[in-house]
């Protein structure tokens, strides 16, 4: 496969004979996303989850139309799935854009008979899909009262849904009352929903993320797991469990800023005055150690693997490059353990019988447990974060993710807790044996081609799905979600420099590339301009924003160049929110635009 720097100079020469036409021609590229949900979506045991995301990833693609004819297809064939046909209708009604004028109004009618049929049959998400869709639609459908009784409904019914989806129904119901002239309510609603625009790039989920505060998954809550159990979640990057008992609590972890940390406590106040005796740190990374002064008090015992300091010193000299991660508060790394854990042992607290148990993790190599047998609770901070590693340093270990995971299966707790909201509602205990048998299948099938040095973008390109996923439908969005960076982390770390097509032999600049791509132009703007929008129109965003910066390297004041980029970060924002959180946030701070949290007012009106 040629490199996507050369395949860009193919796409430049092409460029000039491109037009938009009212059907978006195939992208020139792949999109992993929209392929791998697509086929998983088709298995007929697949979680709804799988299918949404699939439908999802049409419409952030810019391919409702396609998405319309694949859904079409699998609720006939598969009528004993009501999602099928709900989001059958729902891109139906998105693709109306691309109907003849005079087919139209019949055309969405269609679509809205089916999104009646799909509600009716699933009152849960079919009646969120109809509520979302009669929300966009205009008032001559005389929808709007209707999808304002769907999304309230749908709030009624949140705890329900896989995912936490308060702000899209918020943003829907914006739609609606704007469509039934009620603009102090649609404004309202766009508050709620953390927004001031429904310009802005649609992100369903309840995540925000900003240069101030960070990133955060969830708004802040204090989720009760078992008795005296708590998580906090949503204070900051990261979770702090606690772990309460009239002898004292015993906190896991300490979130990432001192600031957030001491929310966290200020939740826990609420439920205990016990005091902190001990905190149990499960690995060294920022956002679960930065806190640690707002959560430890006079007499805590800190507890940590042996082998804590190691890996500090790693977090303390990297450099925060992307700093809409954790925000703009200090992180604190001084971090002082009193008692470092080298095997399996005990803790008895007061009631609390615990388990630590040091293991080889996907992400850091001072992985620990916390096991409560009793409450069959098993702590597991970030052994099987998706990233296998951050993208961004040099450690993590794909061997140790596989061995992680076989820890967990032995030990079989009724619940893993992960160190993220996200993980701990999908990657759980259902979907382990799974998700180990598939990313097993993955690194046996392709460690040779890692060893003779196989570039890991033709890898990538294959689109892997083992066949043991259809029997796995719990494990399918962990593995669809860990797969590339599993995938990148192991070429990075067992292959050479140069690879076996020659990539690395010769290193270009992004600079370079984009003087050979003004040259094969006529050296103005316009090239890259005209290129970046096709590329856009064709639902290519990764590699029109490549075209973009390019063609900024070389032209750094062109206004075309930079409406380009806005759109085009704006498609990745809306690729990468459901299944990426890294990518999302990165595309976030360089597009500039951040997301505030559900519920929170404009800067300028707090």
């Amino acid at each position: 496969m040629a490199s996507p720097s050369v395949a860009l100079v193919g796409i430049f020469l092409a460029g000039a004979a491109c037009s938009s036409v009212p059907r978006p021609q195939p992208a020139l590229v792949q999109n992993r996303e929209v392929e791998a949900f697509a086929q998983a979506a088709a298995w007929p045991n697949a979680e709804v989850m799988i299918a949404i995301v699939a439908a999802q990833e049409f419409i952030a693609a810019r391919h409702e139309r396609d998405g319309y004819e694949y859904f079409q297809r699998l609720a006939r064939e598969q009528p004993g799935r009501p999602v099928l046909l709900s989001l059958e209708g729902l891109l139906q009604a998105r693709a109306a854009g691309e109907i003849p004028l005079l087919r139209r109004v019949a055309w969405v009618e269609e679509a809205i008979g089916k999104l009646d049929r799909g509600a009716q049959a699933d009152p849960i998400a079919g009646r969120l899909l109809r509520g979302l869709v009669f929300a966009e639609l205009p008032d001559r459908f005389g929808k709007a009262r209707q999808a304002v009784a769907d999304l309230e409904a749908s709030l009624e019914r949140r705890d329900s849904f896989p995912a936490d989806l308060d702000r899209g129904i918020y943003r829907g119901l914006a739609q609606a009352f704007r469509t039934l002239g009620d603009e102090p309510r649609s404004r309202e609603m766009l508050r709620r929903a953390g927004t001031d625009s429904l310009e802005a790039p649609a992100v369903a989920g309840n995540l925000s993320v900003g240069p101030e505060q960070g990133f955060r998954f969830t708004n802040p809550r204090l989720v009760r797991e078992a008795d005296g159990v708590y998580v906090a979640e949503g204070f900051d990057f990261g979770n702090i469990a606690f772990l309460v008992d009239p002898a004292g609590v015993i906190a896991i972890d300490a979130g990432t800023t001192e600031r957030s940390a001491r929310a966290a406590m200020k939740a826990l106040r609420e439920v205990t005055d016990a005091p902190v005796r001990y905190v149990i740190l499960t690995h060294s990374h920022w956002d679960h150690i930065g806190g640690l002064a707002a959560v430890r008090e006079a007499g805590t015992v800190v507890i940590a693997r042996a082998n804590f300091a190691q890996e500090l010193s790693r977090m303390r000299s990297s450099q925060g490059t992307f700093n809409w991660f954790f925000g703009s508060q200090p992180v604190g790394l001084d971090v002082r353990v009193d008692r470092l854990v080298s095997a399996n042992e005990s803790l008895r607290h007061g009631g609390l019988e615990i388990r630590l148990i040091p293991v080889s993790g996907g992400e850091t190599e001072d992985a620990l447990f916390v096991h409560l047998p009793k409450q069959g609770l098993l702590f597991v901070g970030d052994v099987l974060m998706p990233y296998v590693g951050p993208p961004f340093l040099s450690e993590g270990s794909p061997e140790g993710y596989l061995e992680a995971l076989a820890a967990v299966r032995s030990i079989a707790p009724r619940r893993l807790i992960h160190g993220h909201p996200p993980l701990t509602r999908f990657f759980n205990v259902d979907a382990v044996p799974g998700l180990e048998t598939a990313l097993r299948s993955l690194y046996d099938r392709y460690l040779p081609d890692v060893l003779r040095s196989r570039p890991v973008a033709d890898m990538l390109h294959d689109n892997y799905l083992p066949s043991s996923l259809r029997e796995s439908p719990k494990a399918v969005l962990p593995y669809l979600i860990v797969r590339d960076h599993f995938l990148q982390r192991l070429h990075r770390q067992k292959a050479g420099y140069w690879q076996s097509d020659g990539d690395g032999m010769e290193p270009l600049t992004s600079a370079d590339w984009a003087a050979l791509l003004d040259q094969v132009g006529d050296g103005s703007d316009g090239p890259f301009v005209r290129v970046a929008e096709n590329l856009l129109a064709r639902g290519d965003g990764p590699l029109a924003l490549k075209v973009v910066e390019m063609g900024l390297l070389r032209h750094p004041a062109s206004e075309g160049l930079k409406r380009a980029r806005t759109k085009a970060l704006s498609m990745v924002i809306e690729r990468y929110n459901p299944v990426d959180p890294f990518r999302f946030i990165i595309y976030s701070q360089w597009a500039g635009t951040p997301l505030r949290p559900i519920g929170a007012a404009p800067p300028e009106a707090r």
